[in-house]
């Protein structure tokens, strides 16, 4: 900077001032430190910025899984950019034990704050964390044992659009295969099922399957339901891998089932029949984190706020399947 500042024949702090973006620097002055920036290749030292401000302009990420496409990952990562932050992510693998060591990682990396997809059943070692200023954000699940500022989707009313659609279309018997009830997600959706079933007057006995996403639960939950005297004619899956995992055991034509699936994905709409899924607002759940966040850094001390993203039924075929 002392060479940018006699190159520009300006004063140190006023080179400094451009470096941060500082509006008050008059036109004159801060196009010739940038000509004196450009001529002299000069790169300001990020390390050195963070310890003046003690801001890092990172953001810990840590979600269920990394491998996997994750749409609201992406919408975090490209809110971020535009309000010059990077995110740095991690995958937990439904792991509590990955998750800890995954964020108090990102901890002691001094990141300015963590935006998690929550799955221990407590977060209470965060709390010396938040304490000394960290910002927290939850998203799709909330965190357990802490206060934090959190983002849901409206799970219990997407499972209602789900089955009001497949029941306007002639279907009884619906079934639900889902995540595990340990996980907050799956819990919600599958208690919203139970719900739906007991107001249409429709017994509840062999017609919810929650439980880990193994091909070999899945294909049993399949055989319940489409067996016996009186098989479900339609299913609700919940969440995308259990979608894949039912499909890939119906087959092609999902075989006569009518099939709604909890979470949108791509090429959803080129299967045949095109699939109808409960959209989640990912790209509104992406925006409202980064939101929270930056909310969170501005104002450390302001109510913590939990805000639900509504969802979106989106028909293509698959759910408009009749008995």
């Amino acid at each position: 900077m002392v060479d940018v500042a006699r190159e520009a024949g300006v004063a140190l702090r006023t080179v400094s001032r451009v470096v941060n973006g500082d509006a008050t620097v008059g036109p004159a002055f801060a196009s010739r430190v940038q000509q004196a920036i450009d001529r002299l290749g000069y790169q300001p030292d990020e390390r050195a910025r963070q310890l003046r401000s003690g801001r890092t302009g990172t953001i810990g990420a840590a979600v269920r899984h990394i491998a996997d496409a994750h749409p609201v990952l992406r919408a975090v990562d490209e809110e971020a950019r535009e309000a010059g932050l990077t995110v740095v992510a991690m995958s937990t693998e439904d792991d509590e034990v990955r998750e800890r060591e995954a964020v108090m990682s990102m901890c002691r990396r001094r990141m300015d704050g963590i935006i998690i997809e929550p799955i221990a059943d407590g977060h209470q070692y965060l709390q010396p964390e938040i304490d000394s200023g960290l910002a927290v954000v939850a998203f799709d699940r909330p965190a357990t044992g802490v206060e934090v500022d959190t983002v849901l989707s409206d799970n219990r009313g997407g499972i209602r659009q789900a089955f009001e659609h497949l029941a306007a279309h002639g279907h009884r018997r619906i079934g639900y295969i889902g995540d595990d009830e340990r996980i907050y997600t799956g819990r919600e959706r599958a208690i919203a099922f139970r719900d739906c079933l007991n107001a249409a007057g429709v017994g509840v006995e062999g017609m919810v399957h929650p439980g880990p996403i193994e091909t070999a639960r899945i294909g049993a939950a399949l055989e319940t339901l489409r067996g016996g005297p009186d098989p479900a004619t339609a299913i609700v899956t919940g969440n995308f891998s259990t979608t894949v995992a039912v499909i890939r055991a119906l087959g092609s034509g999902y075989g006569g089932t009518a099939l709604v699936g909890f979470d949108d994905f791509g090429l959803a709409d080129l299967l045949r029949p095109a699939l109808t899924v409960v959209a989640q607002g990912d790209t509104e759940i992406g925006r409202t984190a980064i939101e929270l966040f930056r909310s969170r850094l501005a104002e450390p001390d302001r109510p913590v706020r939990t805000v639900t993203v509504s969802t979106t039924l989106v028909a293509r075929g698959s759910g408009e399947i009749r008995p």
